[in-house]
């Protein structure tokens, strides 16, 4: 089975995706993916500096990731002109991924971290999706203290996103992360038990 961890910036997806790790799932990033398809000499990082120019390149030829994330998140086409040109090569590498480790025995779940999952209609790569949650208080100071943001700065990085309430509505499960890492681990170990129950019955 595959499941799907999803959520908006700074809800804790990463936290989440590496319980279900430690646990023994197998994890697919894709953040990572997109890291993979953006290296140098990539055609993706070669269309990337065609739409947004040399700026978004760093000294060694690699991508300003930093640089982007100020284009991307202060304009909407940008964004969709960067999801256009990169979406379909993270989905190629995920697909290959994911079917692979789907196949392979031993592994009682297979992980996929998406950050835009529903954004990328990528919904369709899983069985099950998994919302993170967080109360908007808390992801507001969780993403000022994590990424040293000014408050105006990161609330506009939060409203670029899907608003939360739309993701949750594509869930089959949620775990809300407004409290502690521990009780966070608490829920993770709860959804563990189930899902793995009802692989090992099928």
């Amino acid at each position: 089975m595959i499941l799907g961890i999803t959520g908006n910036i700074a809800s804790g997806k990463s936290a989440v995706a590496r319980m279900f790790a430690a646990h023994g799932a197998a994890l697919v990033d894709a953040d990572h993916l997109a890291r993979e398809i953006v290296a140098p000499g990539h055609p993706v990082l070669q269309q990337l500096v065609k739409r947004f120019g040399s700026e978004v390149l760093c000294e060694n030829g690699e991508l300003d990731r930093e640089r982007l994330g100020q284009i991307i998140f202060a304009d909407k086409l940008a964004r969709e002109d960067l999801n256009r040109i990169t979406h379909p090569a993270i989905a190629k590498l995920a697909i290959e991924r994911l079917r692979q480790l789907k196949t392979t025995p031993g592994i009682p779940l297979v992980v996929y971290e998406a950050p835009l999952l529903f954004e990328a209609g990528a919904e369709g790569r899983v069985d099950q999706v998994l919302v993170v949650k967080i109360d908007p208080a808390v992801q507001l100071q969780r993403l000022m203290a994590r990424d040293g943001f000014a408050e105006t700065a990161a609330r506009q990085r939060i409203a670029a996103q899907m608003p939360q309430e739309e993701k949750l509505a594509g869930a089959d499960y949620v775990i809300d992360n407004s409290e502690s890492l521990a009780a966070l681990q608490l829920r993770v170990d709860e959804l563990w038990e189930l899902l793995v129950s009802a692989e090992n019955s099928r």
